[in-house]
């Protein structure tokens, strides 16, 4: 579905990086081209040297559904989707974890699950695809490289025995709300030709929430990008995507990050 490019080019979805323990490290690392459409990156999470006590690992809200997996012990993979705030996991002592990160939309479309089924939750992938988590629980060689290019592999295969497309009516309001980075009035501004109900059940059947809940993370994501990205955020940005005062907006930014915007930055 050659549409799918548009989602990579108006969402750029962040998790803030490891920087508070020396001793974890945190990368994100491009998918090959072929995929470029359909994952936003495969992340690497990784203890440098055996910790003091568990670590504490933050999610922030991005829209995205992610499988995930200590490259120790491929037996137990997961999956988490859609989030309504920031989750926080405290993981272990050492680990070596790798994750995909899908865009918004596309796990439901290759793996034909309703993201509803896993709003807010992380659970075993073999809840939700059983022949995934089989394939990951036999990955072996403990290497990096080479354990992205097999799981590439695997869900090349995938999208090329995939049969169905996205419905069109859900995914042009899904890329209106991210064309207008969230800001944009669910019940009048979608102009998709469905009724509220059916649009709904669109969006927790390939979202996993419904228009106006993914709407605020994509919000949210926009005003994480400005903040990070931009060297002189523009002074009271935030009103221009819909926040009412500063007050509004650091009470939206701590529910999806878990800290304030003023923290973040730190």
């Amino acid at each position: 579905m050659k549409e799918l490019n548009l989602i990579r080019n108006y969402y750029t979805p962040i998790q803030p990086s490891v920087k508070s323990i020396s001793n974890v490290s945190y990368k994100e690392i491009t998918p090959n081209p072929a995929l470029k459409n359909y994952i936003h990156c495969f992340w690497y999470l990784k203890t440098k040297n055996r910790l003091n006590k568990p670590f504490s690992y933050r999610v922030v809200s991005d829209g995205c559904i992610d499988i995930f997996f200590n490259l120790n012990n491929t037996e137990e993979n997961f999956i988490m989707g859609f989030c309504k705030g920031f989750k926080e996991f405290s993981i272990a002592y050492e680990f070596s974890y790798i994750g995909i990160r899908f865009y918004p939309s596309i796990f439901p479309f290759l793996f034909k699950t309703a993201a509803k089924n896993i709003s807010d939750l992380d659970t075993s992938l073999s809840n939700i695809t059983p022949e995934f988590s089989s394939f990951i629980s036999l990955l072996r060689n403990n290497d990096l490289i080479n354990t992205i290019k097999e799981l590439e592999d695997y869900i090349f295969s995938i999208i090329k025995a995939s049969k169905t497309s996205i419905d069109l009516r859900f995914f042009n309001a899904f890329i209106a709300i991210l064309r207008a980075n969230g800001n944009i009035a669910t019940d009048s501004g979608l102009n998709t030709g469905l009724g509220p109900r059916q649009l709904r059940r669109l969006f927790n059947y390939y979202i996993g929430t419904t228009p106006k809940s993914f709407c605020l993370v994509v919000r949210f994501q926009y005003v994480l990008n400005q903040l990070l990205n931009s060297k002189t955020p523009k002074n009271h940005f935030f009103l221009d995507v819909g926040f009412y005062d500063q007050a509004h907006f650091i009470k939206n930014f701590t529910q999806f990050y878990g800290i304030s915007p003023m923290k973040a930055l730190l």
